[in-house]
This record gives structure tokens, sequence and C-alpha cells, in this order.
């Protein structure tokens, strides 16, 4: 197999994902906060992907402004992330309709049902993430225009369940909407695979975390350069009265200060000091900033190093084009290697 037979593969196999984002390869940036903003996103866009502005916790006014700095940067399509717990949710949507944003990702849980017909009447394609293969039939039957399936292997709040284990349940069965795949994915080789099981495309983030178009502090894409697929660990609930969202990121002291602050908010409810619904939001609140102080400010030491398992994989600072052509060739050579690999079958053994 030469290597144009191989690309017109490729682009069969993700033809349904470019045609839903209208873009080149079927590669989502991952949404995340801080480090997604207008230059990376119109980076990701410029070089044939589909970038995604992590909104996280901005006013209507802030995401206003950096959609329309995103575009001045780029022509192509980009979505924006909403967070689905976010107090002006609805603000926010009205904002992606004026603005025509090309896709919605509602993120953070199930839509609310007002947002999500609200989007939907604006003429706004919308995805959202399935953790569950249940979540996909419902969240298919509200109308959903595509989803996102990711595994714990992602970096940030993580579910439960591995990416294969999530696509070996959701892709055989959900063929009605574009299924993205993300979690650990971190090569195109990998990104092949789960395309040829059905998935439309595939998402990732850390990968795009040490683009040199992204904005992320030296000291935090110095850590993800270091760093191997072992250091990015799940943070630890210590009392299931108080359930945590676990969290991954790259060990430091921040990540043993979040087991320590836990035991100190547990105690001060056991005293009877805060009801168990103040305990629960203090922890919850306790990296709030944390992010921040890291991806931006540079503390690598106190704040949170949000990172998915594929940052083992990340092991220079490269421009987003190139990180996106590395995939598509590593995906390339593993169609082209096939032809060496695998004999072809003459007959059947009696």
């Amino acid at each position: 197999m030469d290597r144009d037979v191989a690309r017109a593969m490729l682009d069969r196999l993700w033809q349904r994902g470019c045609e839903f984002l209208g873009c080149d390869a079927a590669i989502m940036g991952g949404a995340m906060t801080w480090v997604s903003e207008r230059n990376l996103v119109a980076a990701i866009s410029n070089a044939g992907g589909f970038g995604v502005i992590a909104c996280g916790s901005m006013s209507p006014d802030q995401l206003s402004a950096e959609i329309v700095a995103t575009r001045a940067l780029t022509a192509r399509p980009f979505g924006v992330n909403l967070i689905v717990m976010h107090p002006r949710l609805m603000e926010l949507a009205e904002v992606c309709l004026a603005h025509k944003v090309d896709i919605v990702v509602l993120a953070g849980g199930l839509p609310p049902a007002d947002v999500f017909a609200r989007l939907k009447q604006g003429g706004a394609k919308t995805m959202a993430f399935a953790p569950a293969y249940a979540i996909a039939r419902k969240l298919v039957r509200s109308g959903v225009d595509g989803l996102v399936i990711e595994g714990m292997e992602a970096g940030g709040h993580i579910g439960a369940v591995s990416t294969s284990v999530l696509a070996q349940e959701i892709l055989p069965n959900v063929r009605e909407v574009p299924v993205f795949i993300a979690g650990g994915i971190g090569r195109g080789e990998a990104m092949l695979s789960f395309l040829e099981m059905g998935a439309a495309g595939c998402q990732l983030g850390t990968r795009f975390v040490c683009a040199s178009e992204s904005i992320a502090h030296p000291r935090f894409k110095q850590a993800f350069i270091r760093a191997a697929a072992r250091d990015a660990v799940p943070s630890v609930q210590l009392d299931p009265r108080f359930p945590v969202i676990p969290v991954r990121a790259l060990a430091n002291k921040a990540t043993q200060r979040f087991a320590e602050a836990q035991r100190e908010v547990i105690a001060k409810c056991d005293r009877g000091e805060i009801s168990q619904k103040e305990a629960q939001l203090e922890i919850e609140h306790f990296w709030a900033g944390a992010l921040r102080r890291a991806a931006i400010d540079g503390d690598v030491d106190s704040g949170s190093l949000m990172a998915g398992q594929s940052v083992g994989m990340v092991t220079r600072e490269q421009a987003t084009r190139e990180i996106i052509d590395e995939m598509i060739g590593q995906a390339l050579n593993a169609l082209i290697a096939r032809d060496t690999r695998v004999p072809e079958v003459s007959g059947v053994a009696g």
C-alpha cells in the first residue's frame, strides 16, 4: 500500500467526523481551562483540526470577547465548551448563538433541557460527554448532534471507566450521531484503532499543552515534558460521606495538600463546626484557582498540574501543526505497515 492509498483510507475512516466538524482532520482540541484560549484554539483550527474554547468560569462578556478574538486569528470553524454547572449557562448559550459558534460542547453533566432546547432552536450544533452507554443513549434520544466519550486516562476531572472499555461499549451500539474518543490518546496508531472501531474522530488535550502556540507557562510545559505516564495520578477520596470527583494531575505538593485539606474539613464537620454540605463545598473548592497558578503563573509546586496519562508521550514543545501532522503520519504509517505484517489468506484448512 502506498501513502496515497493509505491517506484515502484514513479520509474515509474520519469522513463523518470531518464533515461534522467542518475541518480537514477530525481531531478536536480538548477544552482545557486557561490553556484552550484564542491562541491555541485558532492554531488547532488553522492546522486542520477543530479548536474548542474552554469557557470555564468566564462571564458572558468575557466569552463574547474571546470568541471575537479567536475569529480574528482564524477563519476556520471552532467550538465553545460550556460547563453545565455554570450559574449563567443560559446567557453563555445565548452568546454562542449570537456569534454563530459552529459547535457548542456541553460538559460537566447532563445538559439542562431548557439550555439544550434553546441551542437547538437557535440552530447550533451540540455535543455532550457520555461517560456510560446508558447516558449516551439518553443524550441521543434528547437530540444531541454528537458525542464525546472520555476515559479515565484523561487529565482533569475523570470518570471511572477506561477509554478502551467505553469505546467497546458505545461505538458498536451508537450509530445515530458521530462519536469522538478522548482520554489517553497520544499517538496516531491509537487514533486509527478507534476510527476503525467506528469513532468519527478523537479529542486531544494533553498533547496540545506543550504546543508552541499554547500560553501555558514554560515551567508548566517543562513539568509535562519531564513527566512519565505513571506520574499523572487521580486525586484520592478519604471519606465516602464526602464524595470527590477524581482529578488526574501530576503529583506534587498540591496533591499531598489536598488529602490533608480533606482530613481537616472532615474533622471540622465531625466536630459540628460546619455542616456536611458546607464541608463538601469546601472540599470541592480546594482546586479553585489552583490550575491557573500552575498553568499561567508557573507555580508548579502548589498549583494543579492537570494532565492525562498520555503526558509520557509529550517529549518537547512543538508547533500545533506539527503535532497534528505527526498524529496523521503515524496513522498512515500504521496502515502502510499492514501490507508487510498481515499475509494474505489463500485458502482455508480443512
